[in-house]
Order: C-alpha cells, then sequence, then structure tokens
C-alpha cells in the first residue's frame, strides 16, 4: 500500500511539475487570445466535428486570428482574407516550415520531400523540379489524354449502371478510383483502382490498394503522438512499428517501379510518364535526380493529388444536387463539359470554391 501511494505521488507531483512549466512557457510567449487550454491535451477538448463550425465559433468569440494548443503543439487559426494573404505574402518565408510528424520522419524519408521538408536550399530545389520538371503547363497538358480517358471510364460506367433504370450511385469510391488511377498513369503508366484496371497482377493491384489506404490513415495530423508526447512513451498504438512498415512497404513500391521504368528504357520502351521524364533527366545530372529524389515527388504526387481532387469532386457535385431549382444555369449539353449561361465554363469556376457558391447560390 505504502509503494503505491509513493508511486501515486511521484506521478501526480511530475504532472503538476510538467503543467507549470506548460503553463508558463504559454504565458510567456505573445500569442493571439484563445480558449483556456487544459494540461496535456490543451484544447483538444473543443474540437467538435464540423471543424468548420467549431473554428467559426472561437472566432466570433476570440476575433479573427485566434490560438489553440493541440496538446503540446501551438495551432494559429487565421479567419480574415486580409490577414491570410499577410501571412503567404509578407510573412510567408517565417511560416514556411513544416511541423515536425512521425509520418514525415519515417514515411516521407526523413523530412526530405516536397511537402515534409522545411523551408530552405533543398526545399526550393525540390519546389524548382516539381514547377520546370513535373507539372510545367507543357507536361500537365501532355497528360491531358488521360484525364480524358479516365473521366470517359468513369461516365461510361455510371451510364450503365442507370441504363434500365434510376439507380442509386455511391460516387466517393468512384471519384476515388477515377483521380487515383489518373495519378497513377501519370506517376507509372498503370492502373490500379477499379473493375476495369489494367493490371494483370491482381494481387499486385490489391497490395497497392491495401498501401494506399494504410499511408492515407497514418500520413495525417491525425496521430495523438504528434500533439502529445506523453504518448510516444507509452505508445498503445503501436504507431511507430506502423509507420515503419508502412514505410518499407511503400519504399519497396516505389522502388520497384523506378526499376521496372528503367529496365524499359534500357530497351527503348519508355513511355511518357513522371518517371520516365525524371529517369531521362537523371542520365545528366546523377547527383541531382536521386532516385530517392525521384520516390518523394511520386509519393507526394500520390497523396497530395489523389484525396484533395476526389473530394472537392464530391463537394461539386453535392453543391449541383443541392440547388436543383438552378438547374437552368447550367447546360450540360455541350461535348466539353458543364457550361454555364454568358458562355462561363465550368473549369473556370473551379479555380476557386467561392466562385461555384456564389453561381449555384
Amino acid at each position: 500500500m505504502g509503494i503505491h501511494f509513493f508511486y501515486y505521488s511521484v506521478l501526480y507531483l511530475t504532472l503538476f511539475l510538467i503543467s507549470n512549466l506548460v503553463f508558463k512557457a504559454r504565458k510567456l510567449r505573445n500569442l493571439p487570445p484563445g480558449p483556456p487550454s487544459l494540461p496535456i491535451i490543451g484544447n483538444l477538448h473543443h474540437l467538435k466535428r464540423p471543424l468548420h463550425r467549431t473554428f467559426n465559433a472561437l472566432s466570433q468569440k476570440y476575433g479573427r486570428v485566434f490560438s489553440l494548443w493541440f496538446g503540446s503543439r501551438l495551432v494559429v487559426v487565421v479567419s480574415s482574407s486580409s490577414e491570410f494573404q499577410q501571412c503567404f505574402t509578407k510573412n510567408d518565408v517565417v511560416l514556411a516550415n513544416r511541423p515536425r510528424f512521425l509520418s514525415g520522419k519515417y514515411i516521407f524519408y526523413n523530412y526530405t520531400t516536397l511537402g515534409g521538408s522545411s523551408y530552405g536550399e533543398h526545399w526550393r530545389n525540390l519546389r524548382r523540379i516539381t514547377a520546370l520538371d513535373v507539372l510545367s503547363n507543357h507536361r500537365i497538358n501532355s497528360f491531358s489524354g488521360i484525364r480524358r480517358d479516365e473521366t470517359q471510364r468513369l461516365i461510361t460506367k455510371l451510364a450503365e449502371e442507370s441504363s434500365k433504370d434510376y439507380a442509386e450511385v455511391e460516387l466517393t469510391s468512384k471519384l476515388f478510383d477515377m483521380t487515383f488511377n489518373n495519378i497513377m498513369r501519370m506517376i507509372s503508366g498503370k492502373r490500379y483502382y477499379g473493375e476495369d484496371c489494367d493490371m494483370e497482377d491482381v494481387r499486385e493491384a490489391s497490395q497497392f490498394r491495401e498501401m494506399v489506404s494504410e499511408l492515407l490513415q497514418l500520413s495525417g495530423a491525425n496521430n495523438r503522438t504528434d500533439f502529445m508526447p506523453l504518448f510516444a512513451l507509452l505508445d498503445f498504438e503501436n504507431l511507430k512499428k506502423r509507420l515503419i512498415n508502412i514505410r518499407d512497404k511503400t519504399d519497396a513500391f516505389l522502388r520497384a517501379l523506378i526499376e521496372e521504368h528503367r529496365k524499359k528504357k534500357q530497351v527503348k520502351q519508355s513511355t511518357n510518364t513522371m518517371i520516365d521524364h525524371l529517369l531521362s533527366l537523371q542520365e545528366s545530372q546523377p547527383d541531382y535526380y536521386t532516385d530517392q529524389i525521384i520516390k518523394g515527388l511520386a509519393l507526394g504526387m500520390l497523396l497530395a493529388g489523389t484525396d484533395s481532387s476526389a473530394v472537392t469532386l464530391e463537394w461539386l457535385m453535392s453543391c449541383l444536387l443541392n440547388y436543383p431549382e438552378d438547374d437552368e444555369k447550367i447546360d450540360m449539353r455541350e461535348h466539353d463539359g458543364f457550361t454555364l449561361k454568358k458562355s462561363i465554363p465550368l473549369k473556370a469556376m473551379c479555380k476557386s470554391r467561392l466562385v461555384i457558391n456564389k453561381v449555384i447560390k
């Protein structure tokens, strides 16, 4: 009994000292206003779904710029367009660094990818490669046939499912499949999703889908250990082991893709893919376009260009369905896609969600 009392006393004393140190450190900073925080968890208890409404309610109370503590990490929420513009123009370099999450260490090659590295010479080089060699206008236009083909495949599939009568369609998975196939065809020339995927090795396609699902889950900013270091010592969720496991799987997959394309180039069978293009540049600058750089760029494209695109498309469809009374504003008969009155194409609307809201609402 006495030993247990001693251990509990030491534990409570430790937590008390840590809380005092944390609160003193927070008070010393000149931070924007925000709700009171609790020891260890900070303001995590304030986060309720939907998050945008929670942030809106907090901005009404604490101002357009307010601070929160996600565990031990400081988060500043900006709800004003003018302050937001200052963050990414006048103070862009100050705010350019990335937080050091565990996913950046294990999945994103020890914080060396474009989305994981902090601002500096290495990040500027990666940005230059991405802007000139991966996402240039010429490269994007060269993949226009892939985008048209994937869109046509989706439309054909939807037409087949509703050819006899009205049918309920679950668009989320279909948009997800389309965007992933689109990106993977740009990266490697392969389709991994859908019943009509052109993978001869069904097992490879299945393993890829499982890998991507786990990647999206572990690469997000929802790991408790990233915000509460105490969990790193306990690691109830076995997070570190899972991150190492998915890192090894992803690295092996990307390495195999690069080797496959390298062998094709040797026998003059290269195609118009991102990997082939970067391997061609590697021949003239091997120290600059290393395999790790290529793997990091491919991984960044895979994660950044898929889930967000699918969610945006789903959101756009929900906007169109939620406002059926405005059908007259939208002409769906055009061969090139949706068009609006006064010849405003939908692709111009897609530049900003706010524009879509103004047009539809």
